[in-house]
């Protein structure tokens, strides 16, 4: 199965911050999209998401900041059934017991609120409630630019093993070319509200044929992070 999306555009304050853009996503595919501060590249997932889900596909979106999911005022375990009440799921402690383990957050104590939770297992504990239901996309935006780059590439490792030979596509956010170039097959750049060029991963990092991909491409720094 693809998903397809057409003419996504989206108009701020009357002006167009995202141009007319089509997408074709194959269940699996991992896609990575790019491009500098103010690109549209979040614009764009919002209107993706909004848009498949319209057509009742399953997807699910991880946000920058755990906060941004995450009441500091509840406990864990009230956002894990939160989760499964919004998409209908009865509490099923093995699938729980199985994103919990992959993630490695198994020693985290539900009974407890976020802000007893470091940073990392915070996000890796958003991701695993992305995660329930087996979503046919999951989204994330910027996932890892709140965590210093040893947990970052840790999180994304965990999450590319919980992925591997399942059906659902992830579309992962950044400005980090680091994380493209060893996380996804297929980059699309965005540039002032326009998805400017698309292709494999290699390719467009190797030789990037528009400005917007070869000004990302220029800085090499990003080939030493570990993630």
């Amino acid at each position: 199965m693809t998903m397809t999306v057409t003419g996504l555009t989206a108009v701020r304050s009357g002006r167009t911050i995202l141009h007319s853009t089509s997408l074709n996503i194959p269940l699996r595919d991992r896609i990575g999209l790019v491009g500098s501060s103010g690109s549209g590249k979040t614009t764009l997932g919002h209107a993706l998401i909004d848009d498949l889900r319209a057509q009742g596909h399953c997807v699910a979106h991880v946000p920058q900041s755990p906060e941004e999911a995450l009441d500091p005022l509840r406990s864990m375990a009230f956002h894990w059934r939160e989760a499964e009440v919004a998409l209908g799921l009865a509490p099923d402690r093995a699938d729980q017991a199985a994103l919990f383990v992959a993630l490695k957050i198994e020693g985290g104590d539900l009974r407890k609120r976020p802000w007893s939770w470091s940073r990392g297992m915070q996000q890796r504990f958003v991701i695993a409630m992305a995660l329930l239901g087996n979503p046919d996309l999951i989204v994330l935006d910027e996932p890892t630019s709140a965590l210093d780059p040893v947990v970052a590439a840790a999180t994304m490792e965990l999450l590319g093993g919980f992925l591997d030979g399942k059906d659902t596509a992830m579309i992962l956010i950044t400005h980090d070319l680091g994380l493209v170039a060893r996380r996804v097959e297929r980059l699309m750049v965005m540039d002032s509200g326009h998805l400017v060029e698309q292709g494999r991963t290699k390719e467009i990092l190797e030789r990037p044929k528009t400005r917007a991909a070869k000004a990302l491409s220029a800085h090499r720094n990003w080939m030493a992070l570990p993630c």
